[in-house]
């Protein structure tokens, strides 16, 4: 670990090439750690390996290279991490914490159109808990995190229909409530009610495959990152993995969300929505692209220098600028 401490990580999805979004929080990620005298890392999440494709990941870490970005480590792929995923969803069983789920997409919106409830938080489904008391004889189809205390008597031992465990009322309420509370270096502070806002999340898909959510906070922990630097599209995400972290026990990172790069319609520029993959035919265009972006006055280029040398100035430049921007402090911990 460097002398400040300091670990950050930028870690893309290997479903394509990079474009100018993904330079964004690459670059943003690299110079905090830069500027902070830093260690800087790159995983590759092929955790859902359906959405993956072939030599993505050698094409992310080329295109990074023709920007000047090279880490510092060892690249994690999460594609090798299933045992560290299964031993985490072991202990959060053990500690009942976590609990398996029978329900299909059909069975929650059904559930929750019984309740009264419309579909909010962007059209996703907030998970009703049903079967929080036990499986009564279902098949488990996937595991999911208690949000919150069991609100009335839960089963004891094991379910009727069952051999798998239920979740026991251990999980502890957060901070005011179930309210998770931190400070986000460039959005100020947030909260969010997960239990409320989100439900008993997954953390094992039906489909076998491990989720977003647990993977990424058990990587973090396991390569020491310190400062998580990403875009300002995954800040919603942020509670949960607190809540995660608390629950295994694991340090807590800061974090600071990036502006996001827009397409034509007005939402993130993806894949989706027509983003191109990045033109490195001129590494420097794109980096001060994503230098303006963060907001920050692109460093003049030094003509006449040789192109490592013109675009390691540019780089060194736009660490002190970062620093400026952003110096180093020690955000206020969650809560």
């Amino acid at each position: 670990m460097p002398a400040s401490g300091y670990v950050g990580r930028f870690a893309p999805s290997p479903t394509g090439p990079l474009h100018a979004g993904s330079l964004v929080a690459a670059l943003a990620s690299w110079l905090d750690a830069r500027s902070q005298g830093g260690r800087w890392l790159v995983r590759i999440e092929d955790v859902d390996s359906p959405r993956c494709l072939p030599g993505a990941d050698r094409e992310i870490l080329r295109q990074l290279a023709a920007c000047g970005l090279v880490p510092d480590g060892e690249v994690m792929h999460q594609s090798t991490r299933g045992a560290a995923y299964q031993a985490a969803l072991d202990a959060l069983v053990t500690r009942g914490q976590a609990y398996p789920c029978a329900c299909s997409r059909k069975d929650i919106e059904q559930a929750l159109a019984a309740a009264g409830h419309e579909r909010t938080r962007h059209g996703e489904l907030v998970y009703p808990g049903t079967c929080r008391h036990g499986l009564h004889g279902k098949p488990a189809r996937a595991w999911r995190f208690l949000t919150e205390p069991l609100r009335t008597e839960p089963h004891t031992g094991v379910s009727e229909g069952s051999d798998l465990p239920t979740a026991r009322s251990t999980q502890q309420a957060a901070a005011d409530g179930h309210r998770i509370h931190w400070t986000d270096r460039r959005l100020g502070p947030q909260d969010q009610d997960v239990a409320r806002d989100v439900g008993d999340f997954i953390l094992r898909r039906a489909d076998g495959l491990w989720a977003y959510q647990l993977a990424v906070v058990v990587d973090d922990a396991a390569q020491g990152v310190t400062d998580i630097v990403r875009g300002e599209d995954l800040a919603d995400n942020t509670a949960r993995q607190i809540l995660l972290q608390r629950a295994l026990g694991l340090p807590l990172p800061r974090y600071l969300h990036t502006p996001l790069v827009l397409g034509a319609n007005g939402e993130k520029l993806s894949k989706q929505n027509g983003a191109a993959p990045l033109d490195l035919a001129d590494p420097m265009a794109c980096l001060q692209s994503a230098a303006c972006t963060l907001g920050l006055e692109a460093p003049a280029v030094t003509a006449g220098n040789s192109h490592g040398s013109r675009q390691g100035d540019w780089l060194a430049a736009a660490v002190r600028a970062w620093a400026v921007r952003w110096p180093a402090t020690i955000a206020a911990q969650a809560r």
